[in-house]
């Protein structure tokens, strides 16, 4: 929450873990809920909290008790998708505000409408329109608040109404609990025969990585071209039939959604808030995004042309692959490249975090491995320096050419053109030239980001 704060944030977005989708690694307990409600507004900034399972009716004894300490903390917003749990706030705590969750899967001007009636001050619009589409709900709801995705994680659902977690794990995706399942490594065959696909007892992989041989329980889809068949790594024999009609095919990983190229179109169709996925992602992930998507907003505000460069430093994100989703459906033959911004060996990886500095020296809690001579980045919430390390030293001041991980605190001079004293929540990132083309450096082991 600090980081996004300090890099551009105006909001942030916390799970109520007994009832959000965001149960995993979720340190918001109620003593720190009510603490990071108090430190935002005390910077003028908004704290919204989601309560957006879809409720079992285990949870409705309990449901309005839980949250009654918490809506006295007094969150800016709830964000929710229960019809029947919004049915209960808006009956116990008629003036608290609440946000439509994407979990809604709100795609039209009518739907707008029909929350709206219910009280609902802000609806998150589903990740599957186009900006046309999202243009033309702002245009016929003019007076409702709407926000839109454009960074993060996508699920292979509607929205995130997914069924694998359940199915593999029985942990529902639903209340909170997803296991990730779209993301787990699944070998891949497909057939084109039209018959029902019979039993084979040992399908071997073939030369291309499918699996050879016919596989029980896959017939043929009448919509289908192919039917394709999935095993998991962790499940070998357990085949999973699929197929892939005109709207696509559902159950294989997504790539992230990266939209920054379509903030300038998003600030002019009037579109409220931009909301950034950053679930269980590093302080680094919260601050480079945040950053980067401040710039795009303050660049469109002013009317300044979009700028490559702010593609080029999310790529420096672990992440998937990018995608910019449904936003267009066709992207055009222009000039500019935007579905691969950056060359590889330009990518970064997070290595430390600066934790004081003193005597022109800046102390570093080591994340991951970097050296003397390597190429650095200093993220400061007032603008980035980039440099060649020329010298290290060890918490006694000793000298040292390696800091080789997690664990590690180490000193570095402050870069040239920083402040004696760099500011708080600074930040500092590799280039990946080495890891990336080791004939540059044989000797050095890679490295992964977090």
């Amino acid at each position: 929450m600090r980081y996004a704060f300090a890099y551009g944030a105006d909001a942030v977005y916390a799970g109520l873990p007994r009832y959000s989708l965001r149960v995993r690694n979720n340190a918001f307990d109620g003593a720190t809920l009510g603490s990071a409600v108090t430190e935002a507004h005390a910077e003028g900034k908004r704290f919204y909290l989601a309560a957006n399972i879809l409720s079992r009716g285990s949870k409705l004894k309990s449901f309005i008790a839980d949250l009654e300490p918490i809506v006295a903390m007094a969150p800016d917003a709830l964000i929710m998708a229960d019809p029947g749990l919004i049915m209960l706030v808006r009956k116990r705590w008629p003036d608290q505000a609440i946000h439509l969750s994407v979990q809604a899967n709100t795609t039209n001007s009518a739907a707008v409408r029909f929350w709206a009636a219910q009280g609902i001050s802000r609806v998150i619009l589903s990740r599957e329109l186009s900006l046309d589409e999202v243009a033309e709900i702002r245009d016929t709801c003019p007076d409702v608040e709407l926000e839109v995705f454009v960074h993060g994680a996508l699920c292979i659902a509607y929205s995130g109404r997914c069924l694998l977690s359940g199915y593999f794990n029985h942990r529902d995706a639903n209340q909170g609990a997803c296991t990730n399942a779209c993301r787990w490594d699944y070998r891949v065959a497909s057939t084109a025969s039209t018959e029902p696909l019979a039993a084979a007892s040992d399908p071997a992989m073939d030369a291309t990585g499918g699996m050879s041989g016919e596989i029980t329980g896959a017939t043929r889809h009448p919509a289908a071209d192919e039917v394709y068949l999935l095993e998991e790594r962790e499940r070998p024999g357990s085949y999973l039939p699929i197929f892939e009609d005109e709207e696509g095919t559902y159950i294989l990983n997504s790539r992230d959604l990266r939209a920054v190229e379509h903030v300038a179109r998003l600030v002019s169709i009037g579109i409220d808030s931009l909301k950034i996925e950053g679930r269980t992602k590093s302080h680094y992930y919260v601050a480079r995004t945040a950053q980067v998507y401040r710039a795009a907003i303050d660049d469109a505000l002013a009317g300044r042309a979009f700028r490559s460069a702010l593609l080029t430093d999310l790529e420096g994100l672990a992440n998937r692959g990018y995608t910019e989703g449904f936003y267009r459906r066709h992207a055009p033959s222009e000039l500019q490249n935007y579905d691969d911004g950056a060359s590889r060996n330009q990518r970064q990886i997070f290595v430390g975090e600066v934790t004081g500095s003193r005597d022109g020296w800046v102390d570093v809690t080591v994340k991951n491995r970097f050296a003397v001579g390597d190429e650095l980045e200093l993220l400061t919430p007032a603008g980035n320096h980039r440099f060649r390390l020329e010298s290290m030293r060890s918490v006694d001041d000793a000298e040292l050419q390696l800091a080789p991980g997690d664990g590690w605190r180490v000193r570095i001079p402050v870069p040239p053109g920083v402040p004696s004293t760099p500011e708080r929540h600074a930040l500092l990132t590799r280039a990946l030239h080495r890891v990336l083309n080791p004939d540059l450096n044989p000797s050095r082991d890679s490295c992964s980001a977090i």
